[in-house]
Formats: structure tokens, C-alpha cells, sequence
């Protein structure tokens, strides 16, 4: 019996030594626009002023990772996202700065409906203070992936998942028989909280990054306010907990349709509330999570196209049901995949429904498979293809026709993980 356990302990001991040892560092650099500077309000249509005041901060935040001579990096802003455009521009600026491949980074905005509009979409105006804040964005992007490449340092990573209950579907049927946005108890919602610890060989934290499926609109349309809203609120209260001495990246999982449980308030009580909710369980995670000094890096990038549609009407709700649809340009998907050991964070660039998600973690061949969205560009909403079965809001929005993005999303990336 002795023999057989020095046997697997020596057999460990070699994987391990085949394997490079990691290193990791992290960065938060402050990105909330000037006071006065009277942005435009990014999520909701109906908003035409300026944000009126500052209610919490908005930071990148940056996560590096190194393996022998790979290098990866995932930079996620607490702004509603980035179109394609800027993200070409933004990714080719970081890429230039810090020495890492353009595709090894992972780009992505937490959603939040409380920053400022970045005014670069197709037709979309641009006023001169939104373009002076866009030139500082693009170089703090840049400045936290530099620093977070400078604060490298040997490191112990390891997953963890727990559970919250802080989503609910959002597709629901409406009195006149419709579907439209709502709160459906009965509809799929992963509730998944997903936990990536980074931390020195001493054992000190200094990263963490979490993955929910959620939306960040617990605020509503009414918010004149900047505000990280809940994606926000969860990383300060994971940072608060380790006197700022660590960084807490929040990704969006497949939550294209998911609301808070709170949802459509000005009410900050509730945006803490459930960060509280959400940051406990990530630091119960996290307490459990076993690291491991030693791991792979690997990262691909693919783009699909999907055949594309509008509606005429736009975003137009109909009691009856009876929507029409014509034929558009083809929508472009961005895939991205960091892999990192055993962790496959797979990027999509859209705001992708929660069944695809759920697919896609059960075909992957990693049992740990983090979907991380709003990355690496903007496709729009990316449905299943059972979703337009029932058109609601998603659905109407949508750029792209049934029957492609489902299996184009899910296939591609389970390929892209099998080159691994």
C-alpha cells in the first residue's frame, strides 16, 4: 500500500513538472468619465440628456496570465460594451502597448445600463466630448493590461462554482397573450456563480474572477446617475473585503435573457443588495477553491456568419403577435477561447440567451467552461433557436435568423476547444 500511494505521488509530482508553472498579475484603473462632462447615458433609447451625477466609480480591470513563453490577458470595463469598431481599435492599442497578442485578449464590457453611451456605432452620433473620452478610454485600457503584465509574479490558480438566485427570465407572457419583457419564474436561468482564485504561493489573494448570468440593469431607465450597478457593486464588495489589495473581474455568462430579480428602480439599496448577495457567495467559493502553481495557456479567435434579418417596425412590442421580419446583411460572430489548464473561458461577442449557455457547458469537453459575453465586439442578441418560437423583445431585436447562431456558437467552440 505504501508503495502504490508513492507511486501516485510521484506520478503527480511528474504531470506537474511537465507542465510550466504559472504566473499572474491584475490591475483597476479608474475609466468613470469626467463630472460635467454630461455623456449621454448608454442601454436605454429613451435617454437623451447627460448623466446628471456620479454614483460609484467605473474601473477596468485586467487579469494577465503567463505560462512558459504564452501570454493571455482578459480586460473587462464596467461600460454596456464594445461594437466592433471599437474593439478593433481598442484590442489593436492593447496588443501594441503590452507586448501580448491580439488574439490572446479578451475584451469585454460588464453591461452595465449606467455608463456613458460610447457613440461608435454605424449611424449612431458622436459628440466631441464622447470622442476626448474615447481617446482616454482606449489608453487606460491599455494602461491596466500594461500594468497588470507589470505586477506579473509567480501565482496558484483554481475554479470553483456556487449558486445565487439573484436572476430570473426575463421573456415572459404578457396579459394580452404576447411576449415581452417580464419576469418568468418558469424560465430557463442558470444560476451558476463561477470562481477563477488567483493567488501568491503564500497563499494571499490578489484576483478573483467571477462569471453570472445577468443583466445590469437593476437601475432602470429612469438612472440619471453613473453607476457599475450590480456587476459593480459585487466586485467592491469582494475588494472591500481584502482592504483593496485584490481585483475583482466581473464577466457576464449567457444572460441575454436574464433580469435581475430586482430590476427597473433608481433604488441603489437594491443594486447592493444583491452584489452583497452575489459577492458572499463568491467569497464562500473561493474560501473552498484548491490552487495549483502549474498549467497551460492557449487562446484562438474565430469569426462565423450568420444570415441576417430586421424588423421594419424596430423594437416595437405587438400585443398581437404579428411581427414582420425582412432579409439584412449578415451578422458576424466573434468567438474567443483563453483557455488556462483545466478553464475554458469561451468568448462571444453578443448578448447571447441563456440556453446556449447551458449547451454549450454541457457539450464542452472541459467540464470547467466559463461563457464570458459582451466580449470581443457586438453581434447583438444571440437566441436559440426554440426562442423564436415565443418573439419577444429579444427576438425582435436580434439581427440574425433562426436555425445559425445556436449551432454556430456551440460547434465552433467546442471544436476550438478541441484543438487543445
Amino acid at each position: 500500500m505504501k508503495l502504490l500511494i508513492l507511486a501516485a505521488v510521484l506520478a503527480v509530482d511528474a504531470f506537474a513538472g511537465a507542465l510550466p508553472e504559472l504566473r499572474a498579475g491584475a490591475a483597476r484603473l479608474d475609466i468613470t468619465p469626467r463630472e460635467g462632462s454630461a455623456l449621454p447615458m448608454s442601454g436605454y433609447a429613451g435617454r437623451k440628456e447627460g448623466f446628471k451625477e456620479i454614483h460609484d466609480r467605473l474601473y477596468a480591470r485586467a487579469i494577465v496570465v503567463r505560462a512558459a513563453d504564452v501570454e493571455v490577458a482578459l480586460v473587462v470595463a464596467d461600460l454596456i460594451g464594445f461594437s466592433n469598431r471599437l474593439w478593433e481599435r481598442f484590442a489593436g492599442r492593447i496588443a501594441a502597448d503590452s507586448g501580448i497578442r491580439l488574439d490572446h485578449i479578451l475584451l469585454a464590457g460588464t453591461h452595465t445600463h449606467g455608463g456613458p453611451a460610447l457613440g461608435n456605432y454605424p449611424g449612431e452620433p458622436q459628440s466631441p466630448e464622447q470622442s476626448a473620452y474615447l481617446d482616454e478610454l482606449e489608453g487606460k485600457l491599455a494602461a491596466a493590461v500594461v500594468e497588470a503584465k507589470r505586477n506579473l509574479r509567480p501565482a496558484r490558480i483554481g475554479f470553483g462554482t456556487g449558486k445565487a438566485s439573484v436572476n430570473i427570465n426575463r421573456r415572459a407572457k404578457m396579459a394580452a397573450g404576447d411576449w415581452w419583457l417580464g419576469l418568468n419564474p418558469d424560465g430557463p436561468s442558470d444560476k451558476t456563480v463561477a470562481v477563477v482564485k488567483f493567488e501568491t504561493h503564500e497563499g494571499d489573494a490578489f484576483a478573483f474572477l467571477v462569471n453570472y448570468a445577468v443583466h445590469a440593469t437593476v437601475l432602470g431607465p429612469r438612472n440619471m446617475a453613473i453607476s457599475a450597478d450590480l456587476p459593480g457593486a459585487t466586485s467592491r464588495l469582494i475588494e472591500e473585503q481584502f482592504g483593496d489589495r485584490v481585483v475583482a473581474v466581473f464577466t457576464a455568462g449567457a444572460s441575454g435573457d436574464q433580469d435581475p430579480i430586482y430590476r427597473v428602480g433608481t433604488d441603489f439599496e437594491q443594486v447592493g443588495a444583491l452584489g452583497r448577495i452575489l459577492g458572499e457567495e463568491v467569497l464562500r467559493v473561493a474560501r473552498e477553491i484548491r490552487t495549483s502553481p502549474y498549467g497551460r495557456l492557449g487562446a484562438v479567435q474565430r469569426v462565423v456568419s450568420c444570415p441576417g434579418k430586421r424588423s421594419p417596425d424596430g423594437p416595437r412590442r405587438r400585443t398581437d403577435g404579428r411581427y414582420e421580419f425582412v432579409d439584412a446583411d449578415p451578422v458576424d460572430i466573434r468567438l474567443s477561447l483563453l483557455m488556462l489548464h483545466h478553464v475554458a473561458f469561451a468568448g462571444v461577442s453578443g448578448e447571447v440567451l441563456t440556453r446556449i449557455g447551458e449547451k454549450l457547458k454541457a457539450a464542452s469537453p472541459f467540464s470547467r467552461t466559463i461563457m464570458v459575453t459582451h466580449a470581443n465586439g457586438a453581434s447583438g442578441y444571440l437566441p436559440d433557436d426554440e426562442a423564436y418560437d415565443q418573439v419577444s423583445y429579444e427576438i425582435v431585436t436580434a439581427r440574425v435568423k433562426r436555425g445559425c447562431a445556436e449551432q454556430a456558437i456551440v460547434d465552433n467552440l467546442v471544436a476550438m476547444m478541441e484543438e487543445f
